[in-house]
């Protein structure tokens, strides 16, 4: 297990756009590979990645512009972690966890050579099941503090008094109960 190196197990097979492609060339590109994200590569260099969460945020905030003039390193994280193919499984989940990131690009010389997803991992070795489950957790509670610390000003997070369903909780009456009964009240 200690002797399981990223390029081991990494995806060599990318889906790649360059710099100029659009936001409706990445999402095509997904949708007919059935992927989850698309590498932007200038030159056999990464230079970005778009996920289906970054066209689906350029939808909501940029939604007055079509997705054929948006480019996709526009909305590309400026900073991205890659990994070294020489890199262990034990390295790249510490990576993951520390980070929160499920994949990394594989980079060697500057050059792309590869990807490395949680999935990559657990078919090769179920056994580390518990650690990035662990990272789930600590992803999912994160994303929680986060709802809370929106809903502060409207209540807290817990189960209502009324109809027993858990979420967003407003005092009425003495009693914490959800939005939907405070509405009904």
């Amino acid at each position: 297990m200690k002797n399981i190196l990223v390029s081991d197990i990494m995806t060599r097979e990318l889906v790649t756009v360059s710099p100029d492609s659009n936001l409706l060339e990445c999402a095509n590109k997904m949708v007919r590979n059935r992927v989850s994200n698309v590498v932007i590569v200038d030159k056999e260099k990464l230079v970005g990645l778009i996920s289906q969460r970054d066209i689906l945020w350029a939808l909501i905030k940029k939604s007055h512009n079509d997705l054929e003039k948006i480019k996709a390193i526009d909305i590309s994280p400026k900073k991205i972690a890659i990994i070294s193919p020489s890199n262990t499984i034990r390295e790249v989940i510490e990576k993951m966890n520390r980070l929160k990131f499920e994949r990394l690009p594989v980079v060697h010389k500057n050059k792309l050579v590869g990807f490395i997803t949680a999935r990559d991992i657990l078919n090769v070795h179920p056994e580390f099941y518990p650690e990035i489950e662990e990272f789930a957790k600590i992803k999912e509670e994160s994303e929680k503090l986060n709802r809370i610390k929106k809903a502060e000003g409207k209540g807290r997070e817990g189960i209502c008094e009324e109809c027993g369903h858990e979420g967003i909780l407003f005092k009425i009456d003495g009693r914490m109960i959800c939005e939907s009964c405070r509405d009904e009240i």
